[in-house]
């Protein structure tokens, strides 16, 4: 994950938190909703990132096992 992606998800979700309590303290429900629907929408897209960072560290070891094996099966043939 990105440092700016990083940054927009805390922005997101502290803009979320500071919605929702403004909602509670005027009463204001949909203020409320709007919040929390920015928090969950900072929290969907930190697991999209962590996700997609766990598939480029597996993509990552496969390949590396991949090359590794390669060399094993060259350096037997020689």
């Amino acid at each position: 994950m990105s440092t700016g992606d990083k940054i927009s998800n805390k922005i997101d979700d502290f803009s979320g938190k500071a919605k929702e309590a403004a909602g509670k303290a005027t009463g204001d429900d949909d203020l409320r909703t709007e919040g929390k629907t920015d928090q969950a929408g900072a929290a969907a897209s930190d697991a999209v990132e962590k996700i997609k960072g766990a598939v480029g560290d597996a993509v990552d070891k496969t390949k590396d096992a991949l090359r590794s094996a390669g060399n094993d099966e060259s350096a037997k043939n020689s």
